[in-house]
């Protein structure tokens, strides 16, 4: 069905579901890629580089091996993927990498555990799914 998916990764978020949505929705898809895009936040970074003494690579290669239990789902599955990561402010990057690619959907996990009335959706969630001009699904 779909091609090219952008899956905008939370380490905060559950992404349990993901991987079976994912091959529901790439099926009879042949060379489609899932694109893992994850943005490494500025307070993250000069944190780290401060603290921690890491730069960018280091951190992509921590934030990589934290991903290897949904990489593996995902492979287990038969899915292609590629990692990206960005330095910036969430909503900004996400937005540029959405506009700068052809992507066919986006797939979103949420992270509201409680159900509000007034805000059922996560602020980065909302915010992407009321921008873009393409599919955005919200996985819960």
């Amino acid at each position: 069905m779909y091609k090219k998916i952008l899956l905008p990764y939370d380490f905060g978020n559950s992404f349990d579901n993901v991987p079976d949505q994912l091959a529901k929705m790439t099926e009879n898809s042949e060379g489609a890629v899932i694109t893992i895009f994850n943005v490494i936040t500025e307070n993250e970074m000069s944190s780290d580089v401060k603290f921690n003494g890491k730069r960018f690579n280091a951190i992509t290669e921590d934030k990589t091996k934290e991903l290897k239990p949904f990489t593996d789902a995902l492979e287990k599955r038969g899915l292609e993927y590629e990692l990206r990561f960005e330095v910036g402010r969430v909503i900004n990057e996400l937005l540029t990498e959405i506009k700068n690619n052809d992507y066919e959907i986006v797939v979103m996990s949420n992270r509201r555990s409680k159900m509000e009335i007034k805000h059922v959706l996560g602020h980065v969630t909302h915010k992407i799914a009321k921008r873009v001009n393409l599919p955005v699904m919200i996985i819960k």
